[in-house]
């Protein structure tokens, strides 16, 4: 019988381990608690900020619509500054001038993204959305002795919740301030320094992501899916058709908002700490992590799954190994979305025609392994991480059968 072959490619993200410290960005966040002056200061510069991008936003648009004219980042800056010597519009002088020209910097940069592809046209801040403004250095004073922090504007420090502690001479650069929904106050520090790497170890692991058990390692280890929004979700159906039975404008539905906002906030706060203690874990007893690519983004367009999938968190979990890997030295590769892993024997390399996900352990027809759908997968993503780390892009991962039905999975016509 004969025994075919063929090349799979596997696109990678390839993480390279460093031998020596590299200063990075890195940004510490914590609860703050301004004073009610302090609030008022926040809350103007908050609105001035959200006034000038949408401002900007709106010039730039009708600019290319009407005109046919492109507006650059030096042009809404010049245009700034004509709009604070009008009459109408002087408030914007009670600010600091820091955070409404980085208002500016960001839309720039969003439609930086939305021309190379990576986001979708810039939308309109709200009102009732989160706030936030930036300062740059020659906004803020910081004392790194006292642990002190003075916004512009403002003559008292801010009262920060150090919930742990910041490098020794930090020196910021960049300090954000953000109000949430549920009307919590945060401080973002953005800092530049020198990581320390961690010490390299052999260990290897293969990660196969799903829903049932959110991350399974090739080792059979299985760590369950703590569906954090569907823990809550009865609870915040109720506080939504609350909300939808009060006044507009009224300080009880005000109150019932709030209510929403914080279970929501809960949500997020135990699915980020979550995501964080797990991917930590799995970078600091690792070298070499190899994971899957998801499409996330259209997943997430299921009919019935599409809350589950979001819940999740997959696309968080990813993103949060993919900067501690560059931070800690590691290497993570990443296999290409198309890759069989789940119907794809790990001991003779056959491949299944089909492999519905209600099947969660099934035989091999032609070595007779048994299998477990989620960790077999995580040994073949294993399997071609390593090879893709050794071998380059082009790697054999084993015997298959070339069939119609693969090319088929794809969305690509065979050869």
């Amino acid at each position: 019988m004969a025994v075919s072959f063929r090349t799979t490619r596997v696109a990678f993200s390839h993480t390279m381990c460093h031998t020596v410290n590299m200063r990075q960005k890195r940004a510490y966040r914590y609860r703050c608690y301004p004073t009610a002056t302090q609030a008022a200061v926040l809350a103007r510069t908050f609105g001035c900020a959200r006034f000038v991008y949408n401002w900007a936003l709106r010039l730039r648009t009708d600019a290319y619509y009407e005109r046919q004219e492109r507006v650059s980042y030096a042009d809404t800056s010049a245009a700034l500054t004509t709009l604070k010597q009008q009459p109408d519009t002087t408030w914007l002088n009670a600010v600091s001038s820091v955070p409404t020209q980085q208002a500016l910097r960001h839309l720039d940069t969003a439609f930086r993204n939305f021309f190379e592809g990576r986001a979708k046209y810039p939308n309109f801040h709200k009102k009732r959305g989160k706030q936030a403004a930036e300062y740059t250095t020659s906004a803020f004073r910081w004392n790194a002795a006292t642990r002190t922090l003075i916004l512009a504007k403002m003559t008292t420090p801010l009262h920060i919740h150090w919930s742990r502690p910041l490098s020794n001479g930090a020196a910021p650069t960049t300090v954000t301030i953000s109000r949430d929904t549920a009307g919590r106050y945060f401080v973002n520090i953005l800092l530049e320094e020198e990581i320390a790497l961690l010490p390299e170890t052999s260990g290897q692991v293969g990660i196969d992501l799903g829903l049932h058990d959110m991350v399974v390692l090739d080792s059979g280890e299985k760590v369950g899916n703590p569906r954090f929004f569907q823990v809550d979700d009865r609870k915040l159906a109720k506080a939504q058709r609350r909300l939808a039975k009060k006044q507009r404008g009224s300080k009880n539905r005000d109150k019932a908002r709030r209510k929403v906002a914080r279970i929501h906030a809960r949500i997020a706060d135990r699915r980020r700490d979550f995501t964080h203690k797990l991917s930590t874990r799995i970078i600091r007893e690792n070298q070499t992590i190899c994971v899957e690519s998801l499409r996330v983004k259209a997943m997430g367009k299921h009919p019935t799954l599409a809350k589950a999938i979001h819940d999740v968190g997959w696309g968080e979990f990813v993103r949060q190994l993919e900067y501690k890997a560059t931070w800690y030295g590691r290497t993570l590769v990443s296999i290409d979305k198309w890759y069989p892993s789940s119907k794809r024997c790990h001991a003779c390399g056959h491949v299944l025609d089909s492999l519905t996900l209600d099947i969660r352990h099934w035989t091999c027809p032609e070595c007779g392994s048994i299998h477990d759908r989620d960790v077999n997968a995580a040994k073949n993503i294993l399997a071609a991480g390593l090879a893709v780390s050794a071998c380059g892009e082009a790697v054999r991962p084993g015997r298959v059968r070339p069939t119609t039905a693969g090319f088929r999975e794809a969305g690509i016509p065979r050869p």
